[in-house]
């Protein structure tokens, strides 16, 4: 190889600096069998408490209910659940349970719109005449008591603008 053309060599320690959140080390001084993760103090503590309280129930089995809690807290040392922390697993499995089922947008809880009516009013109008100036039947208006097909008296279309026509419809039908 000559000096032009290195080898590029790319290493990640990521793996190596992780560290898992322990207790009972502070500097050089470590609880005995130490340290221990939230995981193995809860069924420390929590073994310990039930082993107590229910002394009278396994007291005729000597020290096998001793040793297996023991077995219990090593065997939790790297327990993890989906690939978190038991502790990260209930908490996220808890919120689950706690949030509201229709779910939030933009912080506030998503609910449902109050149902609305549709209130609707329509016009048939026919097909406007080519002559200006000819007759054509007016519009029929259905939905205000006018039901489709009744008759109606029969406006002449005033020539010009469409603002005259309007007005001539209307004085059309207030005769």
């Amino acid at each position: 190889m000559s000096g032009g053309d290195r080898v590029r060599v790319a290493r990640v320690y990521t793996a190596a600096r992780r560290h898992p959140w322990v207790l009972g080390k502070l500097g050089d001084f470590r609880l005995p069998l130490g340290p221990y993760t939230p995981a193995q103090l809860v069924v420390l503590g929590g073994g310990a408490f039930l082993l107590i309280k229910t002394y009278a129930w396994w007291s005729w089995a000597g020290p096998v209910p001793v040793a297996l809690w023991l077995g219990a807290v090593w065997a939790v040392r790297g327990a993890q659940i989906a690939g978190q922390s038991p502790f990260t697993a209930v908490a996220g499995v808890v919120s689950l349970l706690l949030r509201h089922p229709a779910g939030r947008v933009e912080g506030r809880v998503a609910r449902d719109r109050a149902p609305s009516y549709l209130r609707v009013r329509f016009v048939i109008a026919p097909p406007v005449p080519a002559e200006v100036g000819a007759a054509a039947p007016a519009p029929v208006e259905g939905g205000a008591g006018v039901a489709v097909g009744d008759e109606v008296p029969v406006v002449e279309v005033a020539a010009g603008s469409g603002l005259a026509r309007l007005v001539a419809e209307k004085v059309g039908r207030a005769a």
